[in-house]
């Protein structure tokens, strides 16, 4: 990614930064390894599934890798037809994916009132969209804390000694449900998006610059300078790449999704990924995207407010593209 503040003077530039780019990020997250083949075989099973007023929700089992077993839900809306094209939603820091389709961690036909738009995988069937939930490493139901609440910082501790991230593992889950709907035959990879907010909108970053298979990128709160918000305060470990400001800041790690739609959301109260630096990598992005060929295939959407999804907003500016 280095150096910096590179111009680009043509596309053809721009490719070949990314490719090499791509490869060095991949190496800082730890995970090439885990991204080459062959893989584990995934061994999806169904623990339950459900009707809603807005459509079917399933809840699946499957294996990343050796050794890890992880869970999503499968939403499908009424009228939804094959092949599907959906989004994958990431919750951030909190008690697990649950909060994605408005239920209860404890009891998953209980429903409960979710604020700040959290309810990622319901906003999508809303709008007839296809979604796909992922429990986080080390959080929800793959946390070790008996409460639901993220316990982050010793595995990601261990992740740094095998050579990996905790990032990085969370972005290779993401991997592997792509296969996963791939080996399904019934979901269209030519469009297929991903959001988050807050830590799962660190992971939709991430996996949007090391992965070309997602289409549609759509982060939330997660997005200010590196130095400015995980360099300047208190955050979870999880969010730590070792030696990443060596080679660049968040606007050339965003720079890798170009020319593909992006849309970032910022919330202009959040004292956790702040507003001014924010805007400031947000002007060298779309410098980025600019030189790519893509001038207006990437979008900032300021919520006003705090640290938190803006649903109406974002997806006021993402259906044009989703639509395309």
């Amino acid at each position: 990614m280095k150096p910096q503040n590179r111009r680009f003077n043509s596309v053809m530039e721009v490719s070949v930064w990314q490719a090499e780019a791509r490869r060095e990020l991949t190496d800082l997250l730890g995970i090439t390894e885990l991204l080459a083949e062959p893989r584990f075989p995934l061994a999806p099973r169904s623990l339950w599934k459900r009707e809603n007023e807005l459509g079917t929700i399933e809840k699946i089992v499957f294996c990343s890798e050796d050794g890890f077993e992880n869970r999503i839900y499968l939403c499908l809306p009424h009228g939804a037809r094959p092949p599907y094209r959906a989004f994958l939603c990431l919750q951030g820091h909190s008690t697990g994916m649950h909060t994605s389709i408005g239920v209860d961690w404890h009891d998953e036909t209980t429903p409960i009132r979710i604020e700040g738009d959290r309810d990622f995988a319901l906003g999508c069937m809303r709008r007839g969209i296809p979604a796909v939930a992922l429990e986080q490493r080390y959080m929800g139901e793959n946390s070790t804390d008996p409460e639901h609440k993220p316990a982050c910082y010793q595995p990601a501790m261990c992740a740094l000694l095998r050579g990996r991230t905790a990032l990085g593992e969370r972005i290779f889950d993401v991997d592997r449900i792509i296969d996963y709907l791939a080996s399904r035959g019934d979901f269209d990879l030519s469009r297929l998006g991903i959001l988050g907010n807050s830590g799962g909108g660190t992971t939709s970053m991430f996996a949007g610059a090391v992965l070309p298979r997602l289409t549609h990128i759509l982060p939330s709160c997660s997005f200010s300078s590196f130095a400015d918000s995980i360099g300047a305060m208190y955050h979870c470990s999880c969010n730590y790449i070792p030696g990443l400001l060596c080679y660049g800041e968040s606007a050339d790690v965003l720079g890798l999704i170009a020319p593909r739609p992006l849309v970032v959301v910022s919330g202009s109260e959040d004292q956790i990924f702040p507003l001014g630096p924010a805007q400031r990598q947000f002007a060298r992005l779309q410098e980025i995207y600019a030189a790519a060929g893509a001038p207006g295939r990437c979008r900032h959407v300021i919520g006003n407010g705090g640290h938190r999804f803006y649903a109406d907003d974002a997806w006021n500016a993402m259906l044009p593209f989703w639509n395309e």
